[in-house]
């Protein structure tokens, strides 16, 4: 079944879920109109239908490779960059100072999910660059953001970001990569990094690698790293690509899936770089990537969430097998196959819900500056993210599940989902430490933007909706008071727990804006609000069973 783009879905979820309305009415969003909204999201579906879904069977098929030192890309992935950059969907949300269109970040959110479901190996490079250039436009100098964002922006230039070793994972303080003054305001970078992706391609004029490493002076642990712009090759005079700089890309990974997407091991040899904002700053300004980057994971699961559940319907309405209460038909008569179907199709859509809401509330908090928009969104960015890429890997071996034995066949397609989002829940932080982050550092405030949430799901006149969102209140207390550690172990179990809530709210808001969605809303709060309560329970729980088990039982 060809991907068709969700775009009366979308424009839906914007329009009467997640209040999109009150972006359009800020000034600095003006320009985002309802006749605006409508053309965006319509020539965006229109290029990821028509030219990237093309090419994600050929980037699976035909994986990128290195040729003499060089990165050569799967066929067609040129031409598909060459549409993202020449429609404007790299700099959308990019200062108009830049070249940028400066539109509200939700919309850049729903076009990368088309991109996504398309071809999710080559929307990771755009969704890089734009990461980048939200970094560069808030920490780096004037000087460099003329220079750099533009070109960003244009898609003749692209963005990496280089943060692990092999020797620092999700630890980023332990890492060894060297930064020497070169006495000219330029630094010397000398050190490797791994799992880099689309650190080198064939298509744009230079690659552009934020790489964090430490200075001679600098401290141990993450407040001793800074953050340098290392270009593949070093701009001249006029700001153009020039002479190569002293990196290379040593190997490309052999991955399980995102085939078409080159992830390297890099090497700098004394390459030249630039410090981004302040020495000893570096993790700050990163942060402003990662968690750019954590929304847009969060939405690449989703992306696949909605090309799988496309492909499996597509199947279950052709298939004919076996006889049900209806007599003959398609297997999507079948009790248990219409289950899974539902559930993946319930499961998307909240999972869209959270990722616009989290985008929305991005836009607010840039709009107005108030406070309560910023802990909003940083609340729900670990859940957009966690949830996004869980729904993504759900439903994608749900879809297998429906195809039976057909669904383990490559041709069939359906197996690639699963290999390309697999990664999701793994990168920009893995899903247990998105869950430790909203436990730790979301729950600093004492729980101030988590109950001012529950507050607005609480409004709504839904008993069991009611119900569940105290448990969570209580559960949100009883986490405040528990010291960390067993905090840490009910940690994914209360991110899964407000997901669900959250699904839940946002389908009974979609049901009342349109009677006709009352049955799905109906079988979705039957499965999300128990499963909210199980969660809840296991939240509770704490460290003490885990560790009960020691590591000899374990390994027995």
């Amino acid at each position: 079944m060809p991907y068709r783009a969700p775009v009366a879905e979308i424009r839906f979820v914007l329009d009467r879920v997640v209040g999109f309305d009150r972006v359009a009415a800020t000034e600095t969003f003006a320009d985002a109109t309802p006749d605006t909204v409508t053309a965006i999201l319509t020539e965006a579906g229109r290029m990821s239908e028509d030219v990237l879904a093309p090419l994600n069977r050929q980037g699976d098929l035909h994986p990128a490779h290195l040729e003499n030192g060089v990165v050569r890309t799967s066929p067609g992935f040129a031409e598909g960059f060459r549409a993202i950059a020449e429609g404007g969907w790299l700099g959308m949300s990019a200062d108009p100072a830049h070249g940028g269109m400066g539109l509200p970040l939700a919309l850049t959110t729903a076009v990368n999910e088309m991109m996504g479901s398309a071809c999710l190996a080559l929307q990771l490079n755009p969704l890089l660059t734009q990461g980048q250039i939200e970094a560069l436009q808030i920490h780096a100098s004037a000087e460099m953001q003329a220079l750099y964002v533009p070109k960003l922006v244009s898609g003749e230039w692209s963005g990496t970001m280089n943060l692990t070793e092999p020797q620092a994972g999700s630890d980023v303080g332990a890492i060894r990569t060297k930064a020497e003054p070169a006495g000219d305001g330029a630094y010397r970078i000398t050190g490797q990094k791994i799992y880099i992706s689309w650190a080198d391609n064939d298509f744009t004029e230079n690659v552009c690698h934020l790489v964090l490493a430490r200075l001679p002076d600098a401290a141990e642990g993450t407040r001793g790293i800074s953050l340098f712009m290392v270009p593949k090759r070093l701009p001249d005079a006029d700001g153009r690509a020039g002479r190569a700089n002293d990196l290379k890309v040593v190997s490309l990974e052999h991955k399980l899936g995102l085939h078409g997407s080159p992830t390297a091991v890099m090497q700098y040899d004394g390459a030249t770089g630039w410090l981004v904002g302040e020495s000893h700053r570096g993790m700050a300004a990163m942060f402003t990537m990662m968690n750019n980057a954590r929304l847009g994971v969060g939405v690449q699961g989703l992306s696949v969430a909605e090309a799988a559940l496309q492909h499996a319907t597509g199947y279950a309405l052709e298939r004919r097998q076996g006889r049900t209460h209806h007599g003959e038909g398609t297997i999507l008569a079948h009790a248990d196959v219409r289950r899974m179907v539902l559930s993946m199709k319930a499961e998307t859509f909240a999972a869209r819900a959270i990722a616009l809401d989290c985008a929305v509330s991005l836009d607010m908090a840039r709009a107005t500056g108030d406070t309560a928009w910023r802990a909003r969104a940083a609340f729900l960015t670990p859940i957009a993210k966690a949830y996004g890429t869980e729904t993504g890997i759900k439903v994608a071996s749900e879809g297998v599940q429906v195809h039976g034995g057909m669904g383990v066949i490559e041709e069939t397609g359906a197996a690639q989902f699963v290999r390309d989002v697999r990664v999701t829940s793994i990168y920009e932080g893995t899903n247990g430490i998105q869950a430790m982050d909203l436990v730790g550092r979301k729950l600093a405030d004492g729980g101030a933007a988590a109950y001012a949430l529950l507050d607005e799901i609480e409004a709504f006149e839904n008993d069991a909706l009611r119900a569940a969102a105290s448990h969570l209140r209580a559960t949100t207390g009883f986490l405040l008071e528990c010291d960390m550690q067993d905090r840490f172990a009910g940690a994914v179990a209360y991110l899964g727990a407000f997901a669900r809530v959250l699904g839940a709210w946002y389908h009974l808001k979609a049901a009342a804006a349109d009677p006709v969605r009352q049955p799905l809303a109906r079988f979705a709060i039957g499965c999300f609000l128990p499963e909210a309560l199980a969660e809840i329970a296991k939240a509770r729980t704490g460290a003490e069973e885990l560790y009960a088990v020691t590591d000899d039982m374990i390994a027995a």
